[in-house]
């Protein structure tokens, strides 16, 4: 296993918040579900993901530049050449290094030694909880809206399909329950966090529980009013066009918006009608409305009191 500093490519001041900001960069670079079958790339990450284990918990950072745990977060083996040194030095042979006249062969002490350096060793190994990891995951304007199921991979390997709530919000962040790295000493494993970003769509926008849309109509439509289809996140709906209706306008469609987390009320859709004439030159609509504007008086612009 590499040095942690090295993997993340920080120095070994760095501050806590120069790890997350590295570990965050090179977690949204190297993720498994932006590079898909990319195994060199799956390993760097699962190296990535281990070092931050390791530097983004200040005790374990600690332990880790005393020595006391390898990059992998074990303990490291004991130190054994002074204690062989010390034991040798006797050449097997038996004294007494108290006045009591018990006697001790360097076998005896030799245990001894390491016997206590064995339990220090597993006093040291406490139990602890793992530490986070942090995923991002894309989906869909209707995904969030509407909830949905997305399977995304861990940095273990292993595959987990999320559960997004109806209503899911730009930024959000979902909590997995032991779903991070492993703990220690039989302690229970760190919380997956997934940072949920969303896709815009190519007309609805969002506003807390409420969607809008601007709604093309035809000159005809606004004119004579009509009966159309509309899109929702729930699916299409019929609604009315009041006659005379102009660009501006907003109408409502009630309880087509997104449902409240706490409450469960539903939002509604407001859209703004946006008046279209013909893409095509028309003749004969522009004779008409020649012949329409010389017996009557329409002058937006004097009624918006712009002259």
């Amino acid at each position: 296993m590499k040095n942690p500093y090295e993997v993340l490519g920080v120095a070994r001041d760095a501050s806590a918040e120069d790890i997350k900001r590295a570990y965050r960069q090179l977690a949204k670079k190297l993720h498994p579900d932006l590079n898909p079958g990319n195994k060199s790339v799956e390993h760097r990450f699962k190296e990535v993901s281990q070092a931050y284990g390791i530097l983004g918990d200040a005790e374990k950072r600690k332990r880790f530049d005393r020595g006391e745990i390898d990059a992998s977060g074990q303990e490291t083996p004991f130190k054994r050449g002074f204690y062989r040194q010390y034991a040798e030095s006797g050449q097997g042979a038996k004294y007494s290094p108290f006045e009591s006249g018990e006697e001790f062969s360097a076998e005896d002490i030799f245990s001894d030694l390491f016997g206590g350096a064995r339990r220090r060793a597993r006093d040291r190994t406490v139990r602890r909880r793992g530490a986070d990891v942090s995923y991002n995951i894309t989906v869909s304007f209707i995904e969030a809206a509407l909830g949905t199921k997305k399977r995304m991979r861990l940095a273990d390997g292993k595959t987990l399909d999320v559960n997004l709530p109806p209503g899911t919000e730009e930024g959000q962040n979902l909590r997995l329950k032991s779903r991070g790295l492993p703990g220690l000493g039989g302690a229970p494993a760190g919380d997956a966090y997934i940072e949920v970003h969303i896709e815009a769509h190519a007309f609805f926008t969002r506003k807390d529980n409420n969607i809008h849309m601007e709604l093309p109509i035809t000159l005809q439509e606004a004119v004579a009013g009509a009966r159309i289809s509309v899109p929702t996140v729930h699916g299409p709906v019929t609604m009315s066009i009041p006659a005379g209706s102009n660009t501006g306008k907003t109408l409502r469609l009630k309880g087509k918006g997104l449902a409240d987390r706490k409450s469960g009320t539903m939002g509604d859709q407001y859209l703004t009608l946006k008046v279209v004439l013909p893409y095509k030159p028309d003749e004969e609509l522009k004779s008409f409305v020649e012949r329409w504007a010389k017996t009557h008086d329409y002058d937006p612009r004097r009624k918006a009191g712009m002259n």
